[in-house]
């Protein structure tokens, strides 16, 4: 694990990525298509967990192609997805073609739109690649409403120069913000990932 500071710089990694660029290979990776049927079993048993068991209003924020919403939407959920690609937005447009989803074209730190509110903020692996996490996640607060809540899929990746957020970080920049945090290690679960991983992978669930 390296130090707040380190992990925080390493996250000007991400906006040096071309991600319309990435679109077409995006899904090659385990966790990013979900395509082997036991890697998306076990994302759909973990955001099972972490979602409402009712229907909701989930906004995905930094959505990619859309494989987590696409499992929010299989669970009975109404998803928005936001991404600054609009390559990501028309594969996740695609993957999606017939369920109760919308995806858009912007900003995930101040996503547009509008003035609906949302049951759950999900947003995985792109707070490290934010230049304020702390400001985007005061913004996402305010588009929940009253009992919703945040969904953080983070990690720090990389052990020359390290990029990401650790746990305790994040959770301390959630807390002020939350009547409820609590974070979950996925390290160990290397079926999420499609392999065996080192690095600190977690999710941080906090209801406001």
């Amino acid at each position: 694990m390296t130090n707040d500071s380190e992990a925080l710089t390493g996250a000007d990694a991400g906006s040096d990525i071309d991600w319309d660029a990435e679109a077409a290979s995006f899904d090659d990776e385990p966790d990013h298509g979900l395509r082997d049927p036991e890697v998306r079993r076990a994302w759909a048993g973990r955001l099972g967990d972490w979602l409402p068991g009712r229907s909701s209003d989930v906004l995905d924020l930094g959505c990619g192609t859309g494989s987590l919403s696409l499992l929010a939407a299989e669970q009975g959920h109404r998803v928005t997805g936001v991404d600054a690609s609009p390559a990501m937005v028309e594969r996740a447009r695609a993957k999606l073609a017939g369920r109760d989803a919308v995806f858009l074209v912007g900003d995930a730190a101040a996503p547009p739109v509008g003035e609906q509110r949302f049951d759950v903020v999900l947003v995985r692996h792109v707070l490290w690649a934010l230049p304020d996490p702390g400001r985007a996640l005061r913004h996402w607060r305010g588009l929940l409403r009253p009992g919703g809540r945040l969904v953080l899929i983070e990690g720090v990746w990389g052990t020359v120069t390290p990029a990401g957020i650790p746990a305790g970080t994040l959770a301390g920049l959630v807390e002020p913000l939350a009547e409820e945090v609590r974070v979950e290690p996925l390290s160990q679960d290397a079926v999420l990932w499609g392999r065996p991983v080192e690095d600190e992978r977690y999710a941080v669930v906090a209801l406001v």
